[in-house]
């Protein structure tokens, strides 16, 4: 049995649950790709989401990953903790009014191994069970650019 939701979660408590769907990916260096996507966002009674991502291409082949945290700090702010499998550790913080959040990094710390990562910006509103986000990004000597965009639908909770 999952404990009670801490009372600071409530402002986020809207991303509670697993979302599915698909997404569009480009950037100046890469050639546009499409994606399915699977987000889910839980909590274990503590003040903050639990969040894990992954995607795959049409075909169902692996792509990318990401783990972290989403906590409410302060009414109307939010930090987020990311961790990508490139070596790239994401913070970010930013606004949540309603169900819409900005989020904007703060810090990026890079493995020596991973490609340059300088910013990212993410955008993401809920309206009903529809999830959609946007994520900018600079990197590998780029400017900030548009990155990624997708669209996920709430999935029938299980049990």
């Amino acid at each position: 049995m999952a404990p009670p939701m801490h009372p600071a979660l409530e402002p986020l408590s809207f991303l509670l649950g697993t979302w599915s769907g698909t997404g569009h990916g480009a950037y100046p260096t890469i050639e546009p790709f499409d994606y399915l996507e699977t987000a889910t966002f839980g909590h274990a009674g503590k003040p903050f989401l639990a969040y894990a991502q992954r995607t795959t291409a049409p075909d169902g082949a692996p792509m990318h990953v990401e783990t972290g945290y989403w906590r409410p700090v302060r009414p109307g702010w939010v930090e987020l903790v990311v961790a990508h499998p490139t070596g790239v550790a994401e913070l970010a913080e930013g606004s949540l009014q309603g169900q819409r959040l900005e989020l904007r990094t703060t810090s990026v710390s890079l493995t020596p191994t991973a490609k340059e990562v300088t910013v990212l910006e993410r955008d993401l509103e809920v309206v009903g069970d529809v999830l959609r986000y946007e994520l900018r990004m600079a990197a590998v000597g780029e400017p900030l650019a548009f990155h990624l965009a997708a669209e996920l639908h709430r999935q029938p909770a299980e049990g």
